[in-house]
């Protein structure tokens, strides 16, 4: 097998591979039972574009679709803090808040 052909068939291997964790992303995010799994999901499905993207920009010899790759990592990172900022909001809100008697975190108003 020469170097080329090696390379083919990783490149085809690792399409395939790729493409299945895709569709389990995919499973997780439609099917997970909580907020949290599907955060995870769609962090998953970021990772999983970014790696077919890179398989692809290998393939074909654009180096295009590595920096969009990684515009796509940045993005992909801003969206998971940004979740993971509303589901600790939620989580504050439902912990201390709601249950609180004394209404130390409550906001205050001044009327």
């Amino acid at each position: 097998m020469t170097g080329e052909g090696f390379l083919a068939f990783a490149g085809v291997a690792a399409l395939g591979i790729l493409s299945l964790s895709l569709l389990l992303a995919t499973i997780r995010v439609v099917l997970g039972p909580t907020l949290t799994d599907r955060v995870v999901g769609l962090d998953m499905l970021v990772m999983v574009a970014m790696g077919i993207m890179a398989v692809i920009g290998i393939r074909t010899g654009f180096t295009l679709y590595l920096d969009i790759a990684i515009a796509l990592g940045l993005v992909g990172f801003l969206a998971t803090v940004a979740f993971a900022r509303f589901v600790m909001s939620r989580r504050y809100e439902a912990e201390f808040v709601s249950r609180d008697e004394r209404g130390i975190y409550r906001e205050k108003h001044n009327d």
